[in-house]
């Protein structure tokens, strides 16, 4: 199967500048040559189907990236040919992907399967708004490892859930702050436009996850975690340092809440802050801008399992009373 036939490499420049950082970017030039595609494999195009939900990243007005959380019935996701995917469902009620979704804005694309840990990441153009949902072009995609992912049974709820009831964020209360330091799971969404070509840019969302207490909430508008050893593509590193704006979303399985924020982020490469948290390869500090907190927002339920065997050499920060 083909991979990245093209003559520009598969990275942007933020991307290449970690790569180079850690000794690796002829490594990883050839890998992402090899595993990412300008198209969805046939494997790929059977894997959205089955899922009942899917991560959306977008950017509103002003530049700020937001992660979102779309669901629906298995067969929502569909891809007609192998550069197309087509979401036939609507962005809840309250979240900026609403007023976000625009023929011509570029999203980022990710989909689970909690109960396999299996996963596949797509950037892509909006090419249509329908009634029913919206149709993304393909501009790269690739498969994920199962790293950090725990495992969950999704159950969908079959009475229609009530319109989420929306609340504005713009600091984490004590009862938020909870949820952060609880969470197990979150997802991140950043940006990048590359100035040295005007064909790189574009959203990126990504799967965050740790022990409960990987996230550290540092006073009402501050949270640090850590970023672990992953596929070494540095696809949400290599944005950040290009632009620092991000997303995050912390999705409550049980309750169906979200809680959607977004900020500024700082990647910390050393010191001994990061070397006080196993497993951390870098640390990540947000500062909260805007957020939202939606209320039994999900039509599904998704129970715990297990946790990542890859968080057995890994920490958490211990919370203090």
């Amino acid at each position: 199967m083909s991979g990245w036939t093209r003559e520009t490499s598969p990275f942007h420049a933020g991307e290449q500048a970690v790569q180079e950082r850690y000794g690796i970017r002829d490594r990883m030039e050839k890998q992402g040559r090899r595993i990412i595609r300008d198209f969805l494999p046939e494997q790929h195009r059977t894997f959205y189907p089955q899922l009942p939900f899917l991560l959306v990243g977008s950017v509103d007005q002003e530049g700020h990236p937001w992660a979102s959380m779309v669901a629906g019935q298995p067969g929502f996701i569909s891809s007609p040919n192998p550069q197309t995917l087509s979401i036939q469902t609507q962005p809840i009620a309250g979240d900026p992907l609403q007023q976000n979704l625009k023929v011509g804005a570029d999203v980022g694309l990710l989909g689970i399967e909690l109960p396999t840990r299996r996963r596949n990441r797509m950037n892509g153009v909006i090419q249509q708004i329908t009634s029913e949902g919206f149709v993304v072009e393909v501009k790269q995609t690739f498969g994920n490892c199962p790293q950090y992912i725990q495992t969950r049974d999704v159950q969908l709820i079959p009475e229609q859930a009530p319109p989420a009831a929306l609340t504005a964020v713009d600091a984490l209360d004590s009862d938020l702050q909870a949820v952060v330091e609880s969470a197990d799971t979150f997802f991140i969404a950043t940006r990048y436009a590359d100035s040295t070509s005007n064909l790189a840019h574009g959203v990126d969302v990504s799967h965050r996850g740790g022990k409960p207490g990987f996230i550290r909430v540092d006073d009402a508008q501050t949270l640090t975690f850590p970023d672990f050893a992953g596929n070494l593509a540095f696809n949400t590193i290599g944005n950040l340092i290009l632009d620092p704006r991000v997303g995050l979303l912390f999705p409550n399985f049980q309750t169906g809440d979200l809680l959607t924020l977004t900020g500024k982020a700082d990647v910390i490469w050393d010191g001994d802050d990061l070397q006080s948290f196993a497993g951390a390869e870098r640390l990540i500090q947000i500062k909260l801008e805007a957020g939202f907190l939606l209320k039994s927002a999900l039509p599904f339920q998704a129970n715990f399992q297990e946790y990542s065997p890859f968080l057995e050499k890994t920490g958490s920060w211990p919370k203090t009373v």
